[in-house]
């Protein structure tokens, strides 16, 4: 039965839950859009020199990438063709734009076959992301298989908003400059490696935001925001390479802790 409301019951006399409206759907992909128009501009910007910004852009890229899922899980509007088409936009936002920003910004100047590791770098990405496709059904949601992918462009771009510092020094007139592109160059190598591992990374879904916490929190959080806002430069890179090589080093750790199997006793 209908009651006046317009709600369909069931058999129980409970409301019907109503489907999201069709707009709703178009809510995710917006902030999709919206990620690889900050790519895209991101690698504009990396023509112009201006790599500061650039990075700048793919950090924003990597927070409206963690929208989109959360946002779509919200309002039921998950989909598979939004998960593809995050994917793809993923390949373009955290692989093809932080490996261009990396060759703009030095190592093509570095070595005539540099341009090796700004590939190696993007297929790892995309080799990423098409496991994570594949996976989503049976890997716990705690964790994370191999470095995400948007956290590995953050890790790389952090370099870069860092060589920026590297470059206006003055002690780092002679050396530095090459001292930065040869740990660009490896970073890359490492962080591609890295991001098709299997090593187990905090993914941070399961933080109940909507939680009371003490105000404990707040003056952390508000310590954290200080440093950032002080000296951004040397506080994004030391948080990507505190997660880059969080589970790598969780993974040695627990190794080497894990205690030996007791020996069964000889037979009688």
């Amino acid at each position: 039965m209908r009651p006046p409301g317009g709600d369909t019951m069931e058999a129980t006399g409970a409301p019907r839950r109503r489907n999201p409206r069709r707009g709703a759907y178009l809510l995710p992909s917006l902030f999709t859009i919206g990620s690889m128009s900050l790519g895209f501009y991101a690698v504009v910007l990396g023509l112009d020199k201006r790599f500061e910004l650039a990075a700048l852009l793919v950090f924003i890229a990597g927070i409206a990438d963690s929208l989109d899922g959360r946002i779509a899980r919200l309002t039921g509007t998950e989909s598979e063709f939004g998960k593809e088409y995050d994917s793809l936009a993923d390949v373009i936002t955290f692989g093809a734009v932080p490996a261009l920003l990396t060759y703009f910004w030095g190592l093509r100047e570095l070595h005539r076959d540099a341009w090796l590791c700004c590939l190696f770098y993007m297929v790892c990405t995309a080799t990423r992301l098409a496991r994570f496709n594949v996976q989503t059904k049976i890997v716990d949601s705690r964790w994370f298989v191999g470095l995400p992918a948007p956290a590995a462009a953050g890790a790389v771009c952090s370099l870069l908003f860092f060589a920026s510092w590297v470059d206006e020094a003055p002690w780092a007139e002679e050396h530095g400059r090459l001292v930065m592109q040869l740990a660009v160059a490896g970073a890359l190598l490492v962080i591609g490696v890295l991001m098709v591992s299997t090593f187990r990374y905090k993914s941070f879904k399961t933080i109940d935001l909507s939680r009371r916490r003490s105000y404990r929190a707040a003056i952390a959080l508000a310590a954290v925001l200080l440093v950032v806002i002080y000296i951004p430069k040397a506080t994004f890179l030391a948080i990507a390479v505190l997660y880059t090589l969080s589970a790598p080093i969780a993974a040695l750790w627990h190794r080497l802790t894990r205690r030996s199997p007791p020996e069964p006793e000889p037979a009688a």
